[in-house]
């Protein structure tokens, strides 16, 4: 049997898809994902499906517009987050850089970002040979995420 690789995306439970997926479009560079084929809006595609008003929120997408990164999937749950995350994203703010010029360049990201909804949570100093230095973040929600 040969091994095959798999895609994979990226879901988040929430309250706000909408909201979220617009943090999280900002903060990648992506964008809401297009309705489907054949339909000019999300409107027009949701009424064809047959999905009630109250439910035309539950949920959300954005998509890498160059189409190679994950899809990030946005889900309505009723439950507010409870604990700390176990897996996170780390969003890659200052490649090749190194010690002051990393730390500025994270500096300047976690800025941008506090004013789209963001919460700065700890920034960790570089600490070589293996800690290049990092600053923990939490979006809109609470979910934790690394300005790496």
């Amino acid at each position: 049997m040969t091994e095959q690789t798999r895609t994979v995306q990226i879901t988040f439970d929430c309250a706000d898809p909408a909201g979220l997926a617009a943090f999280w479009a900002t903060t990648l560079g992506y964008r809401l994902q297009d309705p489907p084929g054949g339909f000019e809006s999300w409107e027009q595609a949701l009424d064809a499906m047959g999905v009630p008003p109250e439910r035309r929120k539950d949920a959300s997408a954005v998509v890498d517009p160059a189409g190679t990164g994950p899809r990030l999937f946005f889900q309505r749950v009723p439950e507010g987050k409870q604990v700390k995350n176990r897996v996170h994203l780390d969003v890659r703010a200052a490649p090749g850089l190194s010690g002051d010029a990393r730390m500025a360049a994270l500096e300047a990201e976690a800025e941008r970002l506090v004013s789209h909804g963001a919460t700065r949570l700890q920034r960790h100093e570089p600490a070589p040979p293996l800690g290049a230095g990092h600053l923990i973040m939490a979006d809109p929600e609470g979910n934790e995420f690394c300005l790496d």
